[in-house]
C-alpha cells in the first residue's frame, strides 16, 4: 500500500477547496440572475426567487390562519370597521392605475380590522390580504394618516418586499452551506468551520439583510405617500403620522444601524424630501374628506 505524501495531500485538498470556490461563485451567481427585477419606482434591482403564485398562496394562508386564532378578536364595530374600508377601497384603486397596476389586479383583496387597542400596527400580505389594528388609531389620527399607514403596507406586498427577504435568506443559507463544504473539504477542523459559518451569518445579518429591509420600508414611504395622494388624501399627514409614532416610542426605539426600520428622523426627514411629488399627484385629485378615526381606549 503506498500512503500519500502530505505534500500530494496539500495539493489535492487545495485542487479540492478551488473546485468548490468554483462551484460556489458559479451557483451564487446563478442563483441571483435567475432572480433579478427591478422596482419600477426606484429602479432598484432585486433578488426575487420565489414565483408570484406562491407568494399569494402563502399569503393568503397567512390570513386565514390570524383571522382563525382565538386570541385574535376581530373588530364588528362598524365605526371602526367602515374608516378602515374607505380608506383601503381607495388605496385599492390607486394601486391599480399605479406601476404596479398588473400586480394590484391580480391580488385577491379583503380587509379585516382587528380589535387591539395596544398595538399601533397594520399589514398587507401577498395577494392582497389586510389587517389594521386600532391601535393605530390615535397614532393615524385621521382617515388621511391611516392613508399612509395602509399605503406603505400594500406597497410591501406589490413591491413583493417578503419574497425579496425570503429569497436573501435562500441565499444566505446557499452560501452558508457552500463555504461549509469548501471549509470541510480543505481539510480544515469541525470547530473552525463552525466559526467561519458564524462569521459569515454575522456579517450578512449586519452588512446584507438588515440594510435591505431599511430600503424596502423607505421605498414603502416613498411609493405609499404617492398612492395615498393619488387616492385623495393629503400625503403631509405621512409626517403628523410619524412624528407622533416617534413621541409614542420616544427613548425606547433601537438604534437605525441595528433596527430594520429608518430611525424616525431620517424616515421624517425622507418624506419631507418626497413631498414636492406627492403634492404635484395630490393637487390634481378631487379632495376626498376625511374624518378623524374613532377614540381607543383611553387615546
Amino acid at each position: 500500500m503506498i500512503e500519500m505524501g502530505d505534500g500530494v495531500w496539500v495539493m489535492q485538498s487545495q485542487r479540492r477547496l478551488t473546485r468548490s470556490i468554483v462551484l460556489f461563485s458559479f451557483v451564487i451567481g446563478s442563483m441571483g440572475l435567475a432572480g433579478c427585477e427591478t422596482n419600477p419606482y426606484t429602479g432598484r434591482s432585486q433578488l426575487l426567487m420565489t414565483s408570484v403564485g406562491q407568494e399569494m398562496q402563502m399569503g393568503m394562508q397567512a390570513y386565514d390562519q390570524i383571522r382563525a386564532d382565538p386570541t385574535v378578536k376581530l373588530s364588528q364595530d362598524p365605526r371602526e370597521t367602515e374608516p378602515v374600508k374607505r380608506v383601503a377601497a381607495r388605496i385599492i384603486e390607486a394601486a391599480k392605475r399605479s406601476k404596479y397596476g398588473e400586480m394590484a389586479k391580480q391580488f385577491q383583496w379583503d380587509v379585516t380590522v382587528i380589535k387591539d387597542d395596544k398595538t399601533a400596527n397594520a399589514f398587507a400580505l401577498p395577494g392582497g390580504k389586510m389587517a389594521v389594528y386600532t391601535g393605530i388609531f390615535p397614532v393615524a389620527k385621521t382617515e388621511a394618516g391611516l392613508a399612509a399607514v395602509m399605503g406603505h403596507e400594500v406597497v410591501h406586498a406589490l413591491a413583493r418586499h417578503g419574497a425579496e427577504r425570503m429569497s436573501q435568506g435562500q441565499l444566505t443559507n446557499a452560501a452558508l452551506q457552500m463555504a461549509g463544504a469548501a471549509i470541510g473539504a480543505s481539510g480544515g477542523n469541525l470547530m473552525l468551520g463552525q466559526a467561519t459559518m458564524a462569521a459569515l451569518g454575522v456579517g450578512a445579518q449586519v452588512g446584507v439583510l438588515l440594510p435591505f429591509s431599511r430600503k424596502h420600508e423607505s421605498e414603502a414611504d416613498y411609493v405609499g405617500i404617492l398612492l395615498a395622494a393619488d387616492a385623495g388624501y393629503d400625503p403631509r399627514e405621512s409626517v403628523g403620522l410619524w412624528e407622533r409614532m416617534a413621541q409614542l416610542s420616544s427613548g425606547g426605539g433601537p438604534g437605525e444601524f441595528w433596527s430594520t426600520h429608518p430611525s424616525h428622523d431620517t424616515r421624517i426627514d425622507q418624506l419631507k424630501s418626497w413631498m414636492p411629488e406627492a403634492m404635484a399627484i395630490y393637487q390634481k385629485k378631487p379632495a376626498v374628506p376625511t374624518a378623524l378615526l374613532p377614540a381607543v381606549g383611553n387615546r
